[in-house]
């Protein structure tokens, strides 16, 4: 047996997030480290985005009575039928999109899969994709497994917007894929219409395909609007439109997802996808059909969330953190300068591991959604984010214990 992996694409997808340090060892991942630093200390956690309930019962109910109906096998390789419709109505419903449930969706193990599959079925060595930065991991790691050259583009540091000079210099002839995230993790940024009318225009110039990763769409706040890329003019038929249940109904571990756009994009996502999950969630689906067609479930999560949101943003403002109001998602993101300052910690990194005993709270510092040692990851060595997809007397627990800071 041998004592150490051989050499292959993982170590790609390591170096590519960060997991391989500058002595060659591979690491946990930032959320698993900071997870169990939580379950060390007694920390609350606010690093991880996963809801501390469950969502609502009638979803439930459904899925129990999939399984009692003996819907517990295999689902067909696109999802079952109404789950299809179901999405194929969603979109023209909300957004006046028409899509062909039979041809242009594809259910999927999770929106993570969906991501992958569609990179590496569009993909490979010599082709270019473009992403924001910072970005959710799991877009760079399908970019490593891909072969592909991942080439992010910075959002403005101070506000989180679209740079749109920087995405116009990024694109060129090798550019096959722009990775877009909107409602945006980590940063809570909402793209605007105008911001996805630039992306619109260099993906047309440069001939690409914009995979969108959407999967916070219900949840935005104030007057925050998500505008999916797939609306604009002369966008359908170049964008492959990702989603899934999990943030949505507060079901992350259903693993339900689904990616749409055309028959053609579809099909060879399809022809990727079939070799990594086949199929899942044979029980969940059906329930998951019925949850899209009810306008109220992610309506109440977004308005509980967007106080929750404000809770979370007045506690770290009056420990000593900036922040910046998020639009959407579960996240926001804090500007720790003066506790590095007040404590002589060198970065955000080390804040994180430090604010179990500083504070009793757990949060990930946002380089680790950037490439390591990138010019972005330094801009944004200061800065955490926190999640607040928690209940609230969870959330009143941590502002109280970060008051802490403020002493």
């Amino acid at each position: 047996m041998p004592t150490s992996p051989p050499p292959g694409r993982w170590t790609d997808v390591a170096r590519a997030t960060g997991l391989i340090g500058a002595d060659g060892a591979v690491a946990q991942t930032i959320f698993a480290e900071m997870t169990a630093l939580a379950a060390r200390t007694g920390a609350i956690n606010l690093g991880q985005g996963f809801p501390d309930v469950d969502g609502p019962a009638f979803i439930r109910e459904a899925a129990k009575d999939a399984i009692d109906a003996g819907r517990n096998q295999y689902s067909p390789g696109d999802g079952v039928p109404e789950l299809r419709n179901a999405i194929a109505e969603h979109q023209r419903r909300r957004y006046g999109l028409d899509v062909d449930p039979d041809a242009e969706v594809l259910v999927t193990t999770g929106a993570t899969e969906a991501l992958a599959a569609s990179i590496l079925a569009l993909a490979g060595p010599g082709d270019e994709v473009i992403t924001l930065e910072p970005f959710y991991d799991s877009h760079a790691a399908g970019i490593a497994l891909a072969g592909a050259t991942h080439v992010p583009v910075p959002l403005t540091p101070d506000d989180f917007r679209l740079d749109a000079a920087a995405l116009r210099a990024a694109a060129g002839p090798r550019t096959r894929l722009i990775v877009l995230n909107t409602p945006h993790n980590p940063t809570g940024t909402v793209l605007t219409r105008a911001e996805l009318e630039q992306v619109a225009a260099v993906a047309r110039e440069v001939d690409a395909v914009v995979l969108t990763d959407e999967v916070y769409e219900h949840l935005t706040f104030d007057d925050a609007v998500h505008v999916p890329i797939a609306t604009l003019p002369g966008m359908a038929g170049r964008t492959l439109t990702v989603s899934s249940s999990g943030k949505t109904f507060s079901l992350t571990g259903w693993k339900v997802g689904w990616v749409h756009g055309p028959a053609e994009l579809v099909t060879a996502v399809r022809t990727v996808k079939q070799f990594l999950t086949y199929t899942s969630g044979a029980p969940f689906q059906p329930a998951i059909a019925r949850a899209l067609a009810d306008e109220d479930a992610p309506r109440a999560l977004a308005s509980s969330l967007a106080a929750r949101r404000d809770l979370l943003c007045e506690g770290l403002t009056a420990a000593g953190l900036d922040v910046v109001v998020p639009q959407g998602t579960y996240f926001v993101v804090a500007d720790g300068t003066r506790l590095l300052e007040r404590y002589g910690l060198p970065d955000g990194h080390e804040l994180c591991r430090r604010l179990p005993d500083l504070a009793g709270v757990v949060g990930v510092p946002v380089s680790a959604f950037c490439r390591p040692g990138s010019t972005t990851a330094d801009a944004l060595a200061s800065r955490v984010r926190f999640t607040f997809v928690k209940r609230e007397d969870v959330l009143r627990d941590a502002v109280d214990r970060l008051h802490r800071l403020a002493r």
